[in-house]
């Protein structure tokens, strides 16, 4: 099979396209023909080797969607079966190949509704505001909740999860942003450029539950405006410090800070399969703003760091085979094998 894979640790040029022995399923587990694989910014800490994988070769990637073609005797899934995962590309080989294995409590069926692309940009991105906002942070309906970054893949998921609970949404993003955002269910958006951006968060109602994916600029903030007995879902960081400006006050309001890793989710298939009858009810709409081909993983790799963009960018094995007139990208991606 066709895979991108890395060897050693680096830029987005040490990723190649090669010729690989295709995975077995496990008896607990599945083979997926890759229809779609999303790209996260962790998967270039991997590559770099911020976060170290269980071994070298790596293959990167999260989050799948496709077809089952091999399921486990100890599996509910069968052959033809299609299905969404994530949770790969840690201690399992990733996702970014024509086909993964993965352990059947990872999977869960995929909507009709939803496309395989859909699908794969739903997964990582919807289990880590799931885990953020309910299993962590005991959302409630009637809350009021701020997420910051609300154009990014885990926050335009999380604006409509909240909005589907009965929570009133804030978000903060680029004005470029903000008419869809309210499409998506937030109920304010807001620049987060703006110099009273505190005043503008408490005027549109002081948080219960606040989704902060860069703790290190905005801790002290999210203690400022959160309500009493407000928590914090501390999902991301640019460096690795981050601590209040005043802890007395933060003991005064009962604040608490819960720290979320997607990968610690104890099963992803659970919450795979709620998020996937909110998707096919319509309360939750994972946006894909781009596809890419296999061989444009690198390419795919930069734009997750460096561009804006409201949503989720897809790599699909076979686009190059829907597009007969594909550019080939200056993506330093080496292909061994076609």
């Amino acid at each position: 099979m066709r895979a991108v894979q890395f060897t050693e640790y680096g830029g987005p040029e040490v990723l190649e396209l090669v010729e690989t022995e295709r995975p077995v399923s496990a008896v607990d587990g599945v083979l997926i023909a890759v229809e779609a694989a999303a790209v996260n910014p962790v998967d270039t800490y991997f590559r770099e080797g911020a976060y170290e994988p269980a071994e070298l070769p790596w293959i990167p990637g999260s989050d799948v969607a496709g077809t089952v073609v091999e399921a486990g005797d100890e599996t509910d899934f069968a052959v033809g079966d299609r299905v969404f995962a994530t949770g790969l590309g840690n201690s399992r080989q990733g996702t970014c190949a024509e086909y993964v294995a993965a352990p059947a409590s990872a999977v869960a069926e995929l909507p009709e509704s939803l496309s395989f692309a859909e699908g794969a940009a739903m997964a990582l991105v919807g289990v880590t505001a799931w885990q953020s906002l309910v299993a962590a942070c005991s959302l409630e309906p009637g809350e009021r909740v701020l997420v910051h970054g609300g154009s990014g893949g885990v926050g335009h998921l999380a604006i409509q999860l909240a909005a589907a609970t009965g929570a009133r949404v804030t978000t903060t993003a680029s004005p470029t942003y903000h008419d869809r955002l309210i499409d998506l269910g937030a109920d304010d958006a807001l620049d987060y450029r703006r110099d009273d951006l505190d005043d503008a968060v408490v005027a549109a109602g002081r948080p219960d539950v606040l989704l902060d994916h860069r703790l290190d600029d905005y801790l002290s903030f999210d203690a400022r405006v959160a309500a009493q007995g407000g928590r914090i879902a501390a999902i991301g960081n640019t460096d690795s410090s981050a601590t209040f400006a005043d802890v007395p006050a933060c003991r005064a309001k009962a604040l608490s800070v819960h720290h979320v890793s997607m990968f610690n989710t104890p099963e992803f298939g659970a919450v795979l399969a709620r998020l996937a009858t909110l998707a096919a009810d319509g309360a939750i709409e994972p946006v894909v703003v781009r596809e890419y081909d296999l061989a444009e993983v690198a390419d795919a790799q930069r734009a997750v760091l460096d561009e804006s963009f409201l949503g989720k960018l897809v790599v699909t094995p076979d686009l190059s085979a829907r597009r007969p007139s594909l550019r080939v990208c200056q993506s330093s991606l080496t292909s061994t094998a076609r």
